[in-house]
This record gives C-alpha cells, sequence and structure tokens, in this order.
C-alpha cells in the first residue's frame, strides 16, 4: 500500500502512517480472517460521532484491503442516504419543522440503504447513492458511481450506525436547548426513536464485524465539526449554499445529541472493536473482543 499516497490524497500528517500501522493495519487483518469463507459480502459497520475519523478510518481500510490483498471493497455512509430537500420539508410540514434538518434518524431513505445492500449482496449491477453536503441535495443519479459485481467487503459507516432506540421514558425529558424550546412536547424526539427502533434496525443488523471510535464525550463534538465544516467550505470555495456559520454548527450538532450520548453509553459493549479516542482525536488504547 502506497501509503504517502494515501496521506497525501486525504491531506493527513505524516503521524497517520503511524497511526494506521498501531491500530488499523491490525483490524485489517482481523477483518480478513472473519471475511474468510463468507458466502456474500462481509459487512463491516464504522460507528464515531461527528468529525472522529470515520471517513478517513473507512477510506483506509478500503485502500488497505483493495492494494494490500486485492480484495473488491464498496464504501457506503449513512449520510449518502439522506432525503432530499422537497422530502425533509415534507416530513417538517407532517411531523415537525425540526425535521427539515438531515442528520436524525428520520431523515434518511433506509430502504434505499437496505435495496443497495441486497443488490451488492446478489452480484447485479448496483448504483451506489452519494449525497452532496454543500447543496444539501443528492447528487443526481447518473453521477452515483456502479459496481457491476458483488465486493467482498461493504463498509457502511456512520454517527448513527449500529445504535439501538431508547426507552420511551427516557426520551420524555429533553436533553439541550434546541430539544426544551423547539420540541418541548417531544413529538421530534419521540418520531425520530421510533424510526430508529424500525428499519434502521433492519440495516444494523446485516453489519457482521463492528467498530466505533469512541470520543471522550459529546463536548468534543461543536470542535470536531466546527473544524470538519471548515474543510467543506475551504473545499468548496464559495460555491455551496450549505455551508454553515459557527453559531449554526452549534445549533445543529444539539440535534445529534441525544443518540450520540447514547451511543457512547451502549455501544462500546456491543462493538467487537472500540478505539478510545482523546478530546485530539489520538487513539490511547482499543478493547478488542473479537
Amino acid at each position: 500500500m502506497d501509503i504517502h499516497g494515501f496521506l497525501a490524497t486525504h491531506q493527513l500528517p505524516s503521524s497517520y502512517a503511524e497511526i494506521a500501522q498501531k491500530w488499523f493495519t491490525p483490524l485489517c487483518e482481523r477483518l480478513l480472517k472473519h471475511q474468510e469463507g463468507a458466502s456474500k459480502p462481509f459487512v463491516v459497520g464504522i460507528n464515531g460521532c461527528q468529525g472522529s475519523g470515520k471517513s478517513t478510518l473507512t477510506s483506509f481500510i478500503e485502500a488497505f484491503l483493495t492494494s494490500v490483498h486485492g480484495k473488491r471493497v464498496v464504501s457506503l455512509s449513512i449520510d449518502d442516504f439522506y432525503l432530499d430537500q422537497s422530502q425533509r420539508n415534507a416530513l417538517a410540514i407532517k411531523v415537525h419543522p425540526l425535521l427539515k434538518t438531515r442528520g436524525v434518524p428520520g431523515t434518511h431513505d433506509t430502504t434505499l440503504a437496505l435495496t443497495t445492500l441486497r443488490q451488492l449482496e446478489s452480484g447485479q449491477p448496483t448504483a451506489l447513492p452519494r449525497f452532496n453536503k454543500a447543496t444539501d441535495n443528492p447528487q443526481p443519479k447518473a453521477q452515483w458511481p456502479v459496481v457491476s459485481e458483488s465486493p467482498d467487503f461493504v463498509i457502511l459507516e456512520g454517527w448513527c450506525v449500529g445504535v439501538p432506540a431508547q426507552s420511551a421514558d427516557d426520551v420524555k425529558r429533553p436533553i439541550n436547548h434546541l430539544e426544551e424550546v423547539d420540541d418541548p412536547l417531544g413529538i421530534w424526539r419521540s418520531f425520530v426513536n421510533t424510526e430508529l427502533a424500525g428499519e434502521y434496525q433492519a440495516l444494523f443488523n446485516k453489519i457482521n464485524y463492528s467498530v466505533m471510535l469512541k470520543a471522550p464525550s459529546f463536548d468534543c463534538v461543536y470542535q470536531w465539526r466546527l473544524e470538519q465544516e471548515h474543510k467543506l467550505a475551504a473545499s468548496v470555495q464559495g460555491e455551496g449554499a450549505g455551508i454553515m456559520s459557527d453559531e449554526e454548527v452549534a445549533n445543529f450538532v444539539q440535534h445529534y445529541q441525544r443518540i450520540t450520548e447514547h451511543a457512547l453509553d451502549c455501544l462500546p459493549d456491543r462493538c467487537d472493536t472500540v478505539f478510545i479516542l482523546d478530546s485530539t482525536r489520538t487513539i490511547t488504547e482499543q478493547d478488542v473482543k473479537q
């Protein structure tokens, strides 16, 4: 694997090579061992809060398995299955205004996600959905990459991947300013929780091996998400109207707080490998169950 090319492509510091060798190459070897003899694509789920490094880890696993071991790998993000603006606007009118904002369960097309996985399993040509966050809409279908045969691995990454629903009692009490002011009756968060308990679990049940990048707490999320937005703004060079201000990011992350904190609490026990991060996103230790 050309690690220097990988670092350049993803604008990573040279220190990432050492991190990858210590933590991620052994993870890839574990994935290969578990994938041996699998009769259909081996599905790897990667969970982590916003800005934790999910996308970079996904890219590393794909590059390593492809270049070193000749495996066919398809990478999917839960973000690529977001509903378009018009669909979310309809939900905002029908259910609750907060559903206009992409992110929470209920704002993804889980039927499309399940169909995409089934097509990949069957080996038929499969178009991979792609979402453009700068325009806040899916890319045109004509631009979706097409996979012509069944892959050896499918990686599904996302901030809520693998997270179970909460109990109805847990959902009742607001946990931040957004929930208290904009969702005083709990309509939005109850809808989100009900959605999470539905087709999302069917999707997550297809995961064969789960990985978590575990943040120290939700407090890190705002800073990490801010860095992410600044990077996005620089990459589109003013072309995207969907770029958020710092204040908008602060409001935006509150949409994610409930499920992120729930994930930090319950998901480590459910994952096969957990990488424990500090506030600088440095891995300090790992918990490997298999």
